[in-house]
Order: C-alpha cells, then structure tokens, then sequence
C-alpha cells in the first residue's frame, strides 16, 4: 500500500505597507523563506512599495492572479525610506507655498505628503468639503520635485488617522491605534444603546460619528430582542407593572408598580398576555364551590367531578 501524496494548498503572503493600513496580499512562492515580521519590495498600483509581511492565508483558488513580490528588502532600501520620509516635512511646505501662490486652496487643506520607499513618488493627502481642482497644481509640483507627483483627496477619519492623539476616551485614538477600515456608523446605533444624542457625547474628534459607537451595537441589538421595549406593560411578581427602562447587557428591566420602582432579571417577567389570563383564572368562581375560594383546582367553566365526600 503506497503513502498517498500531502496535497500543500497555496499560500499568500499578507503585506501591510503602513503601521495602521489595510493588508493586501501577494505571492511569495519565490520566496518561500519568507517570515511574518520581513520586509518586501512589491509592486502596486501606486508604484513600487516597500511592506511588512504580517502573515500567510490559504489563496482563495488557483486562478486568482496575485503578484509577485519581488525580493525582500535591503539594508540599502531601509535607508531610502528613512531618507525621503525625512524630506517629506519639507515637501509638504512647498506644496502649501505653491498651493497659496496660484490660489483657490482656501477651502483645501494638505494633511501630509508621503514619498515611497525610494523617492519615485510623490503622494500629498489633502482634504476638503468640496472637490478641489488639484491639476495645475500637481503640474507646478512635479516641475519642483522629481519624484511623480500624485494627488490624493482623502475623508476625515483618515485625517484623524494620519494625525493621531488621544480620543475623548483618554486613549488613543482607534483609528490611529488598530482600525485598518472604517464601518458606516449612523445614528441608529447610538439610539439602540442609549446613549445621549449630543454631539459632544457621538462625536469624535475628526467631526464625524464615533468608530466606537459600532462595537457593541450587535450584542445590544440581540440582547433587546429577547427584553421588553420601554412603556410596554408587563407582568411582574409584584403586580402589572410599566418597563420604564431597559438594561441590555444586564438582561434586565426596571418597571414601575403604582409608585415603586423594580430592577426585575428577564426570567422575572411575565407575558402580560399570560398574566391576564392567570388574574381571569383568579377572579372566576370556581365551578364546584360556587364563589367560595378555589381550593380545589378545578378549572374555570368545567366542572368538578364528584367525590364520595359530595354525596352523602
């Protein structure tokens, strides 16, 4: 009986090219030495990177057409990137002086400039309400610099991304620290939680919704569908009672019995339905002793069965 052959599915190799970016992925069948934690020089849309290997996922099928790396990087690339992430302060204020020179930047403003790896490109990240026509500009630009010149618009929250500091919170700032992509966030989310709706309290410092508010949206949304909702009446061992609020994550209620207050578990609660129907049974005679108290456990309309006791 022959061994039957360990059939090896192909791997890619996951590259982030920033700190806090997203992670695309890449062949590195010619370089299978490679390890998370190396350094590699692929090529993308936006030119030739340099990248961190982060990690291997299985490839998705054999006809997905990803691209090669090229070779792991060099002591010699290394000190390309330190030295053109160096002139990139100085690159940013050229652009803010020739921006100021042709006018109609006022509404603009230039967040960053970013060379890669070897200086053969020239990214300025700006932002704006509105769209802004950036080509005759980039046209002086690439007169002043060598590298090729890219414009590129970018939101808010990339904004507070690339700048960094510390959230409301006290920590700092999620998007700086961990997310690699933004959620759509809406004002649902803070409604389901009970969060207040001011603005100081949703809002974060790029101007926009909290990337928070997203994080514990679906546990509440679950956990809400298993409590009654607010002014629903309920049944409660201490009577019917109003829910006049909801703690989700505690799976609990607080209601309110005439004038007293209740922090009632759900398994506490009864259906109100249920309820109605155990206050019917209670106040129904029973159909063996008349409007006496039900002792006997008869059910209500059907009557009792005799007993020898009962006929004599």
């Amino acid at each position: 009986m022959t061994d039957m052959p360990v059939i090896r599915q192909k791997t890619v190799a996951g590259v982030r090219f920033h700190k806090v970016g997203k992670l695309y992925h890449f062949d590195h069948s010619a370089y299978p030495e490679l390890q998370r934690g190396d350094y590699v020089i692929v090529e993308t849309a936006r030119g030739r990177q340099m990248g961190e290997v982060v990690g291997f996922v299985e490839a998705e099928d054999d006809n997905h057409d990803y691209k090669l790396i090229m070779r792991p990087a060099t002591p010699r690339d290394f000190s390309l990137k330190q030295y053109w992430e160096m002139r990139e302060g100085d690159a940013l204020e050229k652009c803010n002086e020739k921006a100021n020179q042709i006018g109609g930047f006022q509404d603009v403003k230039f967040v960053a400039a970013q060379y890669n790896y070897d200086g053969s490109m020239l990214t300025f990240l700006y932002t704006t309400e509105d769209k802004a026509n950036t080509g005759r500009l980039a046209s002086e630009l690439s007169r002043m610099f060598t590298a090729q010149i890219e414009m590129r618009q970018i939101g808010p929250r990339d904004v507070a991304k690339l700048l960094g500091g510390f959230g409301a919170c006290g920590e700092l700032r999620c998007c700086s620290t961990f997310l690699t992509d933004f959620s759509p966030i809406s004002i649902k989310m803070a409604k389901m939680q009970g969060i207040s709706l001011n603005p100081s309290e949703i809002t974060g410092m790029c101007g926009r919704l909290r990337c928070c508010l997203v994080y514990e949206y679906e546990q509440y949304v679950e956990a809400r569908k298993l409590l009654p909702k607010r002014n629903k009446r309920v049944g409660t061992p201490h009577g019917e009672a109003k829910v006049i609020d909801v703690h989700p994550l505690l799976d609990a209620v607080t209601v309110i019995v005439e004038d007293t207050r209740y922090f009632l578990k759900r398994e506490e609660l009864i259906p109100l339905d249920e309820w109605e129907a155990l206050q019917k049974k209670a106040k129904e005679p029973c159909a063996k002793h008349g409007d006496g108290p039900c002792d006997c456990g008869a059910k209500p309309g059907k009557a009792a069965e005799s007993t020898p006791a009962d006929d004599e």
